[in-house]
């Protein structure tokens, strides 16, 4: 594997329920921290809903890697933003034998 180049800024995002007042729950997204990533574009697809055109674009994000545990350390719930995209975490590998760096699958999907 070569050097990743490590060009943009992700936010690491993860899901927190929030008590609604009525006995049920709002998902909000709370940011754990900016990431420097490279970010690589898959094969898209675009699949016709019966409303909505729904196109889905796969995405490998690597990142510098982080301890098992470590808040820094993406995981499949979780997502990345940058401004108004957002990248939902798929699975999460080890990129390179001397464990310097994660590949993170992702998906972008955007609604037309």
């Amino acid at each position: 594997m070569s050097v990743p180049v490590l060009n943009r800024r992700l936010e690491l995002e993860e899901p927190t329920r929030v008590p609604d007042g009525a006995g049920g729950f709002t998902l909000v997204w709370q940011s754990l921290g900016a990431l420097w990533a490279e970010v690589t574009a898959g094969t898209g697809v675009e699949r016709a809903g019966e409303f909505v055109t729904l196109a889905s674009v796969p995405y490998r994000i690597v990142v510098r890697a982080a301890p098992v545990g470590d808040d820094r350390r993406p995981r499949p719930e979780q997502r990345f933003r940058e401004g108004e995209r957002l990248f939902r975490i798929l699975a999460v590998a080890e990129a390179d034998r001397g464990q310097h760096y994660l590949t993170c699958f992702a998906r972008e999907e955007v609604v037309a």
